[in-house]
């Protein structure tokens, strides 16, 4: 008897697996793939840590570290074995606290684009990378210089506790150890001295020495070289701070290198990066102009090749020539951009016609006069100042140096290389170059004590 039910249907579901998505960190070369990764790594780690309130002395030895091996990768994207290792990752932590960076922000710039290979101004052979924000400077150190900082740490971040971070030594954000193919990479992480927008336009590494404190020719022949003691001081170069500013840095100078010679630290630098805004303007005018002209020419094909016949002028052609004319009648005349808050100019500019284009000093100058000085953002561009001061009567080297002082410029000063201690080896040196130069106080390899007060001498001289 046939039965009144029907029967079911079994269905088999295929359920296709969903993997977790992962991020790549593609770069040029596998040691910065690496690091980044292990930025990314090291920084989220951290939101899972209970974070105390005091550092401990144990937090100074510590390190985190990780091992990979994963064969399936693919080699040209990424290494198929590498380590990653962290440095007292607590203490870099508390160090970048205090020194108003989140850490979402130094993971983000460290990891959303590869950071730029940049030209290593000194003898050492350090590698230096930029961070794409521009905010942060990577240098490769030695194995004996990552000893040197496990030994002055402690002293350093109870430096900048008691300073108030009122200082201008290197704010050293992390240390790292990338092994990839077996070569270990040391990896040091600071805030970058000089501006991530206003641009640089003079160079200068300052020891307070004169033996062998010159540019070389091949130095000079780049496109921003690295000057040296001599060349400022034979150009009559002079910082122009005035007496509130020079009594603050003159402060900050003397307990940094008070700091660094009880640690028996020496041949660090002030490294001076001069943004001129004159420069910068004429810099701007002339982008504009230049892109003004490939615009018209861009119009001007499009006339000569879909209009000419017709006789009728193309729609590109009346849009820009209707802006051009809005900008000339509202006005009365195209008006020069002054916003230079951060570097770039305003984008009026790209809307100006023609006629507007300033190309000599005088009338850039004339451009920012009044209250339109470039403007800085102190919790970003740490080590900057502003120009300030007139120079002393009679003294014509400064006077001159300061003709084109009523513009305004922007310094951007801080402490740099500092991880050289005056040991046996610098003992050596010391004497071998006193030999040679006959000269045992201008040589840059002296006493630290002797050094820092050179130092301080030097810049209580140029600083106005």
């Amino acid at each position: 008897m046939p039965s009144g039910k029907k029967k079911k249907k079994n269905f088999k579901k295929h359920l296709k697996a969903v993997h977790q998505k992962k991020r790549v960190f593609r770069a040029s070369e596998p040691l910065l793939s690496v690091f980044m990764w292990g930025i990314n790594h090291s920084i989220s780690e951290l939101n899972h840590v209970s974070i105390p309130q005091l550092l401990l002395p144990d937090d100074f030895r510590s390190f985190t570290k990780i091992r990979i091996e994963n064969h399936l990768y693919n080699k040209d994207v990424f290494p198929s074995k590498y380590k990653f290792k962290a440095y007292c990752p607590l203490v870099f932590h508390d160090l970048r606290k205090r020194f108003g960076i989140v850490d979402v922000t130094f993971m983000h710039s460290l990891t959303q684009a590869e950071p730029a290979t940049t030209d290593s101004p000194g003898r050492s052979g350090a590698r230096f990378y930029l961070s794409d924000d521009r905010r942060f400077v990577i240098k490769t150190i030695t194995s004996e210089e990552v000893a040197l900082m496990h030994q002055i740490l402690l002293q350093y971040h109870q430096y900048i506790v008691e300073s108030d971070c009122e200082t201008l030594l290197p704010q050293y954000l992390g240390m790292y150890r990338v092994t990839v193919s077996g070569a270990e990479t040391y990896l040091l992480v600071m805030r970058n001295i000089f501006s991530s927008t206003l641009t640089i336009h003079k160079k200068y590494d300052l020891k307070g020495s004169t033996v062998d404190r010159s540019a070389s020719e091949r130095e000079k022949a780049k496109n921003l070289p690295t000057f040296k003691d001599n060349d400022f001081m034979n150009c009559g170069q002079k910082l122009f701070l005035g007496e509130e500013n020079k009594k603050k840095l003159m402060k900050r100078l003397q307990g940094d290198a008070n700091f660094l010679a009880d640690l028996k630290l020496m041949d660090y630098s002030l490294l001076v990066g001069i943004h001129d805004a004159v420069k910068a303007q004429q810099e701007a005018i002339q982008q504009r102009a230049e892109d003004e002209a490939d615009e018209t020419d861009l119009v001007s094909g499009e006339e000569t090749n879909d209009d000419e016949a017709s006789g009728e002028e193309a729609p590109a052609a009346q849009a820009v020539s209707s802006t051009v004319d809005a900008a000339t009648a509202s006005d009365g005349a195209a008006q020069l951009p002054h916003d230079l808050s951060v570097g770039f100019v305003d984008d009026r500019a790209l809307r100006a016609p023609k006629p507007a284009v300033v190309a000599n000093s005088e009338e850039a100058k004339k451009a920012l006069s009044g209250d339109h000085w470039p403007v800085v953002d102190q919790h970003v561009d740490f080590y900057a100042v502003l120009q300030q001061g007139e120079s002393p009567a009679g003294d014509a080297a400064a006077a001159a140096a300061k003709s084109d002082a009523s513009a305004p410029c922007v310094y951007f000063l801080g402490v740099i290389d500092v991880l050289t201690h005056y040991g046996a080896r610098k003992m050596a040196a010391h004497a071998a170059k006193t030999v040679k130069h006959r000269a045992a106080n201008e040589i840059s390899t002296v006493n630290p004590k002797l050094y820092a007060q050179r130092f301080i001498d030097f810049f209580e001289r140029q600083v106005l």
